[in-house]
């Protein structure tokens, strides 16, 4: 079956807009209900809904209840909580689906819906295919007496701020350091800061003042250079900047220098490695990721195992090969011995452990390897258009590989999430890169 409504984060789209629509909401959150429903006797059926600080996410928060509970699930509802948060909750309150209203760091004007399986990972993408089919089809209701009941929860963030705090070293605190926090507007706006104070940290928060409309706008790690700028005024010791959702972070050091998700994926995985907790001596990351952290990798006995883009494919790959360590140059870092998912708080936790128990500042930190110049542009398509399949493009990218052979690579993707293609290269010389890049970009356009 051809999936029409998932990408490669879940269902995504711009609000009121097919298929964010109330409508919509509501026929998948009944087709989850029936997929997940167990028909015994016995049987409590629970799913819990977080969301993030998108006005829309109030209309498809009631319109996932009423499709639940219509199936006979039990809601309970978190409110807003980082993405992490509902796949640690999903597991800790024994539900059967865990559900998430976020767009990540998107515009405020799109939203999405992640669906978590009891397990706490998001979900296969079979068993997506089935909740697909069941929405296609007709949906079984509930009988009157199984109609299920929606419940507000009151501490959700509360509890995901305390089992934070016990991933960060046993004994240490973060006293004396300056920390600038950005939270995008988003659903960690709360609860980040929460962490960093109980913590002991000069906290300096940014990005704290949703208003529904303001998630992700000049703010949060896809403007990182907000929270720079913060560092420098605040003279801070590190500036964290998350997503809408927080399931990404950037670092900046004190210098106002950024470091992407490559960087602290690298830093990590040394630091693992070093302590024997590395779990089959590699790292997973996509193959967006730059040559420079394989190369480092390879200088210390480490592998680097390449997936698709999507974290999704990361845990994936994660779960298979037995590793514990995996992420996505965007900033998602995944660390199963502490989340299903990627969490922007709790990978800035361990950079900032890593401070305390070395002493070294975060611009020592965070510059682990000398990246190959990368290049990445994207282009936007009209609907229906498929500009990669035009055989002058398909020259243009055959060009470009042959010409970086040896000394660089090509790719070209389409975004999962957006009607975009990025067009990424890297290359030792850049002004070859240069050249490469915009050629590409050139052709695309023109078919586009």
């Amino acid at each position: 079956m051809t999936r029409r409504l998932f990408g490669t984060d879940g269902v995504r789209g711009r609000a009121n807009t097919h298929p964010m629509t109330a409508e919509m909401a509501l026929r998948l959150g009944a087709a989850a209900g029936r997929y997940f429903r167990r028909d015994s006797k016995d049987s409590v059926h629970r799913v819990v809904i977080g969301k993030d600080t998108r006005l829309s996410g109030y209309m498809l928060e009631n319109a996932l209840t009423a499709g639940l509970t219509s199936t006979g699930m039990n809601v309970l509802l978190l409110g807003p909580v980082p993405t992490p948060a509902v796949g640690f909750l999903t597991r800790s309150m024994r539900a059967d689906l865990g559900i998430m209203i976020s767009a990540s760091h998107n515009p405020a004007e799109d939203n999405g819906i992640k669906f978590f399986g009891p397990d706490g990972f998001k979900l296969s993408d079979e068993a997506e295919a089935e909740i697909e089919r069941i929405v296609a089809g007709e949906i079984a209701p509930a009988q009157p007496g199984n109609i299920g009941r929606a419940k507000r929860i009151d501490d959700g963030r509360g509890r995901y701020v305390e089992y934070a705090k016990t991933t960060f070293p046993a004994g240490r605190r973060l006293d004396g350091l300056r920390v600038v926090i950005d939270c995008a507007n988003g659903a960690a706006y709360r609860a980040a800061p929460d962490v960093l104070w109980e913590l002991g940290a000069d906290v300096i928060p940014i990005g704290v003042e949703p208003d529904g409309r303001n998630i992700n706008a000049g703010v949060g790690s896809t403007h990182p250079n907000t929270c720079a700028a913060a560092v420098l005024t605040h003279g801070a010791h590190l500036g964290i900047s998350l997503d809408g959702d927080a399931d990404r972070v950037i670092i900046i050091d004190e210098k106002g220098q950024v470091a992407d998700g490559d960087q602290i994926m690298a830093l990590m995985a040394a630091r693992w490695a070093d302590q024997g907790r590395l779990k089959g001596s590699a790292l997973v990351a996509t193959v967006m990721s730059n040559l420079g952290l394989e190369h480092f990798l390879q200088g210390r006995g480490l592998r680097l195992e390449r997936t698709k883009v999507g974290d999704r494919y990361v845990v994936e790959r994660m779960r298979e090969g037995g590793f514990n360590l995996g992420g996505e140059q965007s900033g998602h870092i995944v660390m199963t011995d502490y989340a299903t998912t990627g969490d922007g708080l709790i990978a800035a936790m361990q950079f900032l452990a890593a401070m305390a128990e070395t002493g070294q500042s975060a611009s020592s930190l965070a510059a682990q390897f000398d990246p190959v110049p990368q290049m990445l542009k994207n282009v936007r398509y009209a609907a229906g258009a498929d500009p990669l399949s035009a055989a002058e493009v398909r020259a243009v990218i055959a060009d470009a590989e042959a010409r970086l052979a040896g000394t660089g690579r090509v790719l070209i993707r389409k975004s999962g999430t957006e009607p975009l293609i990025r067009v990424m290269a890297e290359a030792e010389n850049e002004t070859v890169l240069r050249e490469v890049v915009d050629g590409i970009v050139a052709a695309v356009e023109k078919a586009a």
